[in-house]
């Protein structure tokens, strides 16, 4: 039988020893970084090392023993499926996310619960038409002073609400330009920054696992703004040198794959705004340039979820009032609803004041009506014109208040249709088209509030399940302490028992031949 190699014991009790010292090490980095955001726990990876080789006088009776425990590699603990589900929910969050922060600040705008609202305004207006309507007031120049003054507070209201809401888009046009697009290139670049690290750390033997974790993150917060896929390779260096190489894409609804990152190369993204007089307008559209530098076309009604999908739809999108009509009531249908409001308003009050002068007029000389371009005529303003409170022909009727009641009437009662593109979007009273607006505001409020709360559960439950695999836990690494010194101790008291067998069998056995 062939005798085993004297300090083969000695080499096992060695490597027991030093794979324990590492395991150790690796549980202190651990626990050191506990509180580390971003941090995923390392785990040592250990394999037996098996038996080599073959002896000329191996039998059945030689039994041959593994050579010891080897160190593979420290790993980072994570789930990949859970790393995909948590990047798939990011985007349906960042939709939500600025959905709803658009939709609040339109909401700052059509507050109808002070006393500056635009419905009590109207019902200034009309309280003073009616006092024209009485005995006592028929016909006089005071009574149209108060008309006027009163529809001068109404539009001061309306411009301010026209230019807050204005002020709405012309934001998200410049947050778009300085600070979302600004952040995703700039993720970009940092992931491929941190691909050029990392590869050249493998590359000299560091797995380089702090800054994968550091483009984990940077690869999560890039995918709050669109759905992307993330895929791993590997490329041999040759001399069993082997590093990853990441590739990330932005996914389009209609399937197509545009690289924002393939290792050492990003491409880009950017929008593009008409721009009138130097003030950016509607619409902004939206391209990617991949890792070639080939431009897609406007991307803007391709993407699924995302905050650019968000911010693109709420910034371009007016829903019924778009041809064709889109999914997203956007700021253009509050614009548009709004000023489909005043030129209704309009319309009254110049029609029953025929053929007396009109009572409106757009201050650019245009035949429709806007929330920001109604103002009271010249003839009104400088008394050429004045409201007619009988129909034509029954001026000798002081007693008649027929056009001041019709206006009271229409102002108060009609139902009047909205109408887009050939389809009645609404029909009410005038007071009713406004605070549909308001209602409309507070319902898509909700409902967009809603479905953030509702992804945000969601996405904190899956990265619940992520803390759950690869944070750092005190019980679990303090527990690995005392396992991992056990193992040292047993390991050293290997070698401490094969140091007295050889010391016995040095000393204590006789000499062959004596």
């Amino acid at each position: 039988m062939a005798l085993r190699s004297t300090f083969a014991g000695f080499n096992t009790a060695q490597l027991a020893m030093a794979a324990s010292q590492r395991a150790l090490d690796v549980t202190g980095q651990n626990l050191a970084n506990i509180n580390t955001p971003g941090y995923t726990r390392q785990r040592l990876d250990l394999t037996s090392i098996s038996p080599e080789g073959a002896s000329i006088s191996s039998s059945r009776y030689d039994i041959k023993v593994g050579q010891g425990v080897q160190m593979e590699e420290i790993e980072r603990i994570r789930d990949p499926f859970l790393d995909v589900q948590y990047r798939n929910q990011l985007p349906k969050v960042g939709t939500a996310d600025a959905m709803d922060t658009i939709l609040a600040e339109i909401g700052n705008v059509f507050d109808e619960t002070d006393k500056n609202a635009v419905c009590q305004k109207l019902s200034n207006i009309i309280s003073q038409l009616q006092v024209m309507a009485s005995p006592d007031n028929a016909a006089t120049s005071t009574s149209d002073s108060l008309v006027r003054s009163a529809c001068e507070i109404f539009l001061d209201t309306i411009h301010q609400n026209a230019t807050d809401i204005k002020g709405v888009q012309k934001d998200l046009i410049q947050k778009l330009n300085e600070s979302v697009v600004p952040n995703v290139n700039t993720y970009l670049e940092e992931i491929r920054n941190l691909n050029i690290s990392i590869k050249n750390s493998q590359i000299l033997g560091n797995p380089a696992l702090e800054l994968q974790d550091q483009r984990d993150e940077l690869i999560d917060a890039l995918a709050t703004y669109f759905p992307i896929e993330v895929k791993y390779t590997t490329e041999n260096y040759g001399a069993g040198i082997a590093v990853d190489v990441l590739d990330i894409s932005v996914k389009l609804k209609d399937g197509t794959k545009i690289s924002l990152v393939s290792d050492d190369v990003r491409g880009a993204v950017e929008i593009k705004t008409t721009d009138n007089d130097g003030v950016p307008d509607v619409p902004v559209s939206l391209h990617f340039i991949d890792t070639e530098g080939t431009k897609s076309m406007d991307a803007a009604d391709m993407l699924e979820n995302g905050v650019l999908k968000g911010d693109m739809d709420m910034v371009n999108k007016s829903e019924v009032y778009d041809n064709p009509p889109s999914d997203t009531k956007g700021i253009g249908f509050y614009i548009k609803g709004l000023d489909k409001f005043v030129a209704q308003f309009a319309e009254i009050m110049n029609k029953w004041n025929e053929p007396n002068g009109k009572l409106f007029e757009t201050s650019d000389g245009s035949d429709e009506f806007t929330a920001a371009n109604i103002v009271v005529s010249d003839a009104w303003m400088s008394g050429q014109a004045q409201i007619k409170i009988q129909k034509t022909g029954d001026e000798d009727l002081s007693t008649d208040y027929t056009n001041v009641l019709q206006m009271i009437d229409d102002l108060t009662n009609t139902r009047f249709a909205v109408e887009s593109n050939g389809e009645q979007v609404f029909k009410g009273t005038l007071a009713e088209i406004y605070t549909n607006l308001w209602n409309t505001q507070a319902i898509e409020r909700q409902a967009s509030s809603t479905i953030l709360e509702n992804h945000e559960t969601v996405a904190d439950q899956i990265s619940d399940a992520k803390d759950s695999v690869s944070g750092v836990y005190m019980d679990e690494e303090v527990m690995n302490l005392m396992r991992f010194q056990q193992s040292y101790n047993a390991a050293a008291r290997l070698m401490t028992t094969l140091d007295e067998i050889l010391e016995r069998l040095i000393t204590g056995t006789g000499v062959v031949g004596r």
